[in-house]
C-alpha cells in the first residue's frame, strides 16, 4: 500500500504539473483503455456477479476524475490534493464498519482517525483559505466522496473475480472517458496538442494503472479501513515531490503534518 502510496503521489504531480490538465488526464485515460483492452482480451469477462460492482466502480473512477480535474484547475494542490485523501478513510471507516461489519481493533481505528487529521491538517497550512479557495475546495471534498465510493464497491467486488479480470474491466469501462471529453472540446487539434506531453503522460496512467492494481490486490487480504488510510499516505509522497522536484516549501508546519500520519501508519501496524 505504500508502494501504490508513491505511485499515487507520482501520476497526480505529473497531471497537476500538465500545461494543459485536461489532456495530461485525457492521456491517462488513454493508457487505462489500452492496457484495459490487452487485459479483457487477455483474461476474459468476470463471473455475472461482479457486473454491478464493475460499472458502478468504473462511474465513480469517471466523477473521481472529473471532480480532481475540476481541484486542480480551481483550486492550490497543496490544499486540494489532502482534503480530498483525507475525507476518504473516514467514510470508508464508517461505512465498512457499520454496513460491512469490518470491526476494527481500536489501534487500527486510532491509526485511521491520527491519518486522517494529519491530512486534513495540511489544508490549513498556511492558514484558513479564503473563499474563493473555499469554493475550490468544494469538489476536492466530493473527490474524496467518490474515492471512499469506489473504494467501498471494489472491497466487496474483487472477492467475486479474479483481480486482474475484475481491474481489466474496470480500466477498459472508465478509459475512453476523459480522452473522449477532451475530444469533443478540442476535436481536431487535440492530437498535436497532447504529443507533447506525450511520454509524461502515459507515464502517469502506467503509474495510476499500477497504484490502483496493487489496492485492489491489498483490498482482497484485508479490511478496507486500514487499507484506504494506508493509500491516503500519498500526500507525505506528493508533499516531499513537491518540496523536491516542483520548487514547492516543506517547511516545518508541513512537516508536523507528515509526522502525524506517519504515527498513524504505526498505528495501524500495531496490530
Amino acid at each position: 500500500m505504500l508502494c501504490s502510496a508513491l505511485l499515487h503521489a507520482a501520476w497526480n504531480a505529473i497531471a497537476h504539473g500538465s500545461a494543459d490538465r485536461l489532456n495530461g488526464f485525457a492521456l491517462i485515460g488513454i493508457a487505462y483503455t489500452a492496457v484495459g483492452t490487452v487485459g479483457v482480451v487477455a483474461f476474459g469477462p468476470p463471473p455475472g456477479s461482479a457486473w454491478p460492482y464493475i460499472v458502478v466502480s468504473a462511474i465513480l473512477e469517471v466523477a473521481y476524475q472529473l471532480l480532481l480535474l475540476a481541484s486542480y484547475q480551481l483550486g492550490q494542490f497543496s490544499q486540494a490534493y489532502p482534503l480530498a485523501r483525507g475525507t476518504s478513510p473516514w467514510v470508508v471507516a464508517l461505512v465498512s464498519a457499520t454496513l460491512l461489519d469490518q470491526r476494527l481493533p481500536l489501534t487500527q481505528l486510532a491509526g485511521v482517525v491520527v491519518i486522517s487529521l494529519g491530512l486534513m491538517g495540511l489544508v490549513f497550512i498556511g492558514g484558513r483559505p479564503g473563499r474563493a479557495q473555499a469554493i475550490a475546495l468544494l469538489p476536492a471534498f466530493g473527490t474524496g466522496l467518490a474515492i471512499a465510493g469506489y473504494t467501498l464497491v471494489d472491497g466487496v467486488g474483487v472477492h467475486h473475480a479474479p483481480v486482474l479480470t475484475y481491474a481489466a474491466w474496470l480500466f477498459l469501462l472508465q478509459g475512453p472517458v476523459l480522452p473522449l471529453i477532451a475530444l469533443a472540446k478540442k476535436g481536431r487539434a487535440l492530437p498535436g496538442q497532447l504529443r507533447p506531453s506525450l511520454v509524461t503522460g502515459l507515464a502517469g496512467g502506467v503509474a495510476s494503472l499500477a497504484a490502483y492494481g496493487l489496492v485492489l490486490w491489498a483490498q482482497t487480504r484485508g479490511a478496507l479501513a486500514p487499507i484506504a488510510a494506508l493509500r491516503e499516505t500519498s500526500i507525505v509522497f506528493g508533499a516531499v515531490i513537491g518540496a523536491v522536484f516542483l520548487g514547492e516549501r516543506f517547511g516545518s508546519s508541513r512537516a508536523a503534518a507528515s509526522a502525524v500520519v506517519v504515527l498513524g501508519i504505526v498505528l495501524i501496524n500495531l496490530h
